[in-house]
């Protein structure tokens, strides 16, 4: 009787088998991934063709449409000849810079980011934008024109491009460019174009002198089908290269030994990274000026809706900041009738206390305030 009792109270050898947890982390990212997509194209598509309507002439959104789909072959257009050049030969060219540019900046800021593991990080701290100054300030106080045309966009590339890659080589040390070393010779670079600007607005006269405050402040006036021609080879390029480094900068995220282990060559992924935000900020800086915060807010709104893999952080970013930017120049030609106002400070009113609240946000993350 009493073993009877003990093998009923005896536990089963051969337990149940667990219930495998429920994966629900991942289905629900991809839905977030593909609605955070999906709004983005159609807020870029609406933001275009309103811009491209809105103006001093103002042509409604359905004969925009209309006119679209008549260029490429749909139907006919139902506007007179100075609508179709008013649309084609001065508000489409604006547009689509503005959505080049915008792109630029986004994905250059996810990369910028990636490349210091900083959500705080953004282009100019290479020295990009304020080398891209030095050229174009010199362009147009000694009126250099042997470009035509593309003199002072040449100029200012060229410049940015070297300014980043003197800060790069300056901040070398036994091989290799650590990140703290590299945004301190930023700091320095930056604060020495700076001074080189300011001796070059000495020396200019009154017209050179609002020329290169109307450049430093960002504009898209003057945009033109040759210079966005000119312009999209080299974004085509940096977003083709930036899609090939996403997923090496997931696995710079764990640390410069772990992606080591991992097979990684940290050095010239950072120091191929550093060359693309280069060529993408300097041709974007070139065209449409000093514009500012666009690549430090973008990737880090992009980033609380999708995380941080970079492989949709980066054409996620970049679609961002297309709508962005396209949205910012909408306002700067229709907030005051009759005024076109500087691009760059429109992003800057607005990334200067989104900055300042990342900033709190980070210091109360960390554990408090220093």
């Amino acid at each position: 009787m009493t073993e009877r009792r003990l093998r009923l109270i005896e536990p089963p050898t051969t337990p149940p088998p667990p219930t495998p947890p429920v994966r629900r982390a991942a289905p629900r990212r991809r839905v977030r991934v593909a609605v955070l997509f999906a709004v983005l194209v159609v807020g870029t598509v609406l933001v275009s063709l309103l811009s491209a309507g809105s103006g001093q002439f103002d042509v409604p959104l359905g004969q925009v449409v209309g006119s679209v789909l008549h260029h490429v072959g749909v139907g006919g257009s139902s506007l007179d000849r100075f609508a179709e050049a008013t649309l084609w030969e001065v508000r489409f060219p604006r547009v689509v810079m503005a959505l080049v540019v915008g792109c630029l900046l986004g994905a250059s800021g996810a990369l910028m980011q990636g490349i210091f593991g900083n959500p705080l990080a953004e282009p100019g701290v290479v020295g990009v934008s304020s080398g891209a100054a030095v050229g174009a300030c010199l362009s147009i106080v000694f009126g250099w024109g042997f470009l035509g045309a593309f003199t002072t966009p040449a100029l200012a590339f060229v410049t940015g491009l070297l300014t980043t890659l003197l800060v790069y080589v300056l901040s070398r040390s036994g091989g290799r460019s650590e990140v703290v070393t590299l945004i301190l010779t930023g700091v320095a670079v930056n604060a020495v174009a700076g001074a080189v600007i300011a001796f070059l607005t000495f020396l200019s006269d009154q017209s050179s002198r609002e020329q290169i405050v109307f450049w430093q402040l960002g504009s898209l006036a003057g945009s033109r089908w040759v210079y966005v021609y000119s312009l999209l080879p080299l974004a085509v390029a940096g977003f083709l290269v930036a899609g090939v480094l996403a997923k090496r900068l997931d696995l710079l995220a764990l640390g410069d030994r772990q992606a080591r282990h991992l097979g990684v060559r940290v050095e010239a992924l950072r120091m191929v990274s550093v060359v693309v935000v280069a060529l993408m900020v300097s041709a974007a800086v070139s065209y449409a000026g000093i514009i500012g915060f666009v690549g430090l807010v973008v990737p880090h709104l992009v980033r609380m809706v999708a995380g941080p893999g970079h492989r949709v952080l980066v054409p996620a970013s970049a679609l961002a900041g297309a709508l962005l930017l396209g949205g910012a120049d909408l306002v700067a030609r229709t907030l005051f009738r009759f005024a076109d106002l500087p691009i760059g400070a429109l992003t800057a009113l607005v990334g200067g206390p989104f900055f300042f609240w990342l900033l709190l946000r980070t210091r109360r993350r960390a554990g408090g305030w220093l």
